[in-house]
């Protein structure tokens, strides 16, 4: 019930996105696959990022990721969507730069021409770079995401039948599956922005998902073989109790780890860390109740189908044999 809900929930805000006019789009899709500009920003006093976006927000970008350098303590990668050509920024095709300008002007001057930042007094900042995404780029992007969590998911479903059976492969995959869809079902209808570092979690979450899938599975397999006569289903059951101490220990600490992520990780990580702990929460409980679930369905199904078989083939059997067979008359033997 709770995962319908909340894909039913992921698909109406899909929809009702897509249909409703002069709405916003399904996902909330970042520079790397919308297009849009990188500006990096050097400070001789570098601003804090809620200054920096107060500034952006007052000439019209709302919607900016800002990121310090990881090796440049005074510089920071500035990313705003695709802005094409703007009313402040006349004869500039592309007014990402322009207006990114704008915003950091309210916080000081830049650095005239060729001079260096340390070169001008009166300076408070310096572009020193600038990189575009363009449409056809970003669309390039969004496929070849796709194509890598598609070819992964098949790929786990080949390794799975191969090395245990195709039901346990389908029950595997289609926990994955969900897991994947409830993460954007959240994505949907809060609007988070996706991205690259989103469809990495994305390919994250499907390793820890059918990580934990395996570990259930390979009891179950060690069960099958010591208790033979007993039914799939208390099989499968035992299984999931003797695995859900490690369960709670792995899944907790990736669980911890992510909500540390959430918190403290900031606006550049804001896009993978909640789409982790999503993730990691749906893929936790979609093991129990719906990868294992799935797998002893088909698994009851064969073995009903399979017995069906056998029952047809011996009343086949037995009537052919009946048929066969021809009267014969016992005579006397005298002794």
């Amino acid at each position: 019930m709770i995962s319908v809900a909340l894909l039913l929930a992921g698909l109406v805000s899909v929809v009702g996105r897509q249909l409703s006019e002069g709405g916003t789009d399904a996902f909330n899709l970042g520079v790397d696959f919308q297009g849009g500009t990188v500006v990096t920003a050097k400070f001789k006093q570098k601003p804090d990022a809620d200054t920096i976006r107060t500034a952006l927000e007052s000439v019209g970008i709302n919607e900016a990721v800002i990121q310090d350098s990881t090796d440049k303590l005074d510089e920071v990668l500035i990313k705003v969507s695709n802005l094409g050509q703007h009313e402040e920024c006349p004869g500039v095709e592309e007014a990402g730069r322009c207006m990114v300008k704008r915003a950091l002007d309210t916080l000081g001057a830049e650095a005239e021409g060729a001079a260096s930042l340390d070169e001008d007094p009166n300076a408070a900042y310096k572009i020193i770079g600038t990189d575009a995404v363009g449409p056809v780029a970003g669309e390039q992007l969004r496929n070849q995401a796709i194509s890598a969590t598609v070819l992964g998911i098949i790929g786990i479903l080949l390794f799975i039948a191969f090395r245990y059976d195709w039901t346990y492969a389908a029950g595997a995959v289609i926990g994955v599956v969900h897991d994947v869809l409830v993460t954007l079902a959240f994505f949907s209808v809060f609007q988070w922005e996706i991205s690259l570092t989103v469809m990495a979690a994305m390919l994250t979450l499907v390793g820890f998902s059918v990580n934990d899938s395996i570990v259930i599975f390979d009891r179950i397999r060690e069960n099958m073989g010591l208790h033979r006569h007993e039914p799939i289903y208390s099989l499968t059951n035992d299984s999931i109790n003797q695995t859900m101490s490690r369960t709670i220990v792995t899944n907790g600490l990736v669980f911890l780890s992510v909500l540390a992520l959430v918190l403290f990780g900031g606006e550049v990580l804001r896009g993978f860390s909640l789409a982790l702990f999503v993730g990691s929460i749906a893929g936790t409980y979609s093991t129990i109740a719906i990868a294992s679930p799935i797998a002893i369905w088909w698994q009851d199904k064969l073995g009903a189908a399979k017995m069906q078989d056998a029952q047809l083939n011996k009343q086949a059997g037995g009537q052919l044999a009946s048929a066969s067979r021809r009267s014969v008359t016992r005579r006397p033997v005298t002794r």
